[in-house]
């Protein structure tokens, strides 16, 4: 089951019903199973003193993984902040809604297993990013 929560109003307009759509297809794809996962969309501050608070880090990200996965059966909380995803967009000249199911699909890959740490890992979940953005999103938004 896919949940999602807004902690801030001031969120762009988009259909977070299609996250709940498509993960359980990426989960599917990878051969897991779906359990419980919760997606907030938040802002710059919040997620900091996540950072801060549970991964000792003091910077500002765009999504931050709970993993409670457990074998094939795939759960968390991915934190997503929104205002970072409209900056990378505007860095990378990416459509917003194509940056944000970027960054929804990165951490779902993390619940699945795959990770960002060395330059393979990064190869590889950048090609799986770019996988499941031609297959799931419009054409119409990249």
């Amino acid at each position: 089951m896919i949940l999602y929560s807004f902690t801030n109003d001031e969120i762009p307009a988009f259909d977070p019903e299609f996250f709940v759509s498509v993960l359980p297809k990426l989960i599917q794809v990878e051969e897991k199973e779906i359990g419980e996962i919760s997606i907030i969309f938040t802002d710059d501050t919040h997620l900091l003193s996540i950072n801060q608070e549970y991964l000792n880090h003091d910077y500002f990200t765009d999504i931050i993984t709970f993993d409670y996965s457990q074998g094939n059966y795939i759960s968390g909380d991915l934190f997503i902040s929104i205002e970072r995803v409209i900056e990378n967009a505007k860095q990378f000249e990416k459509e917003l809604f194509n940056e944000l199911c970027r960054v929804v699909f990165h951490g779902a890959l993390h619940l699945c297993g795959y990770n960002d740490k060395t330059e393979s890992e990064i190869v590889l979940m950048r090609s799986k990013e770019d996988f499941y953005i031609d297959n799931f999103v419009s054409r119409e938004t990249k």
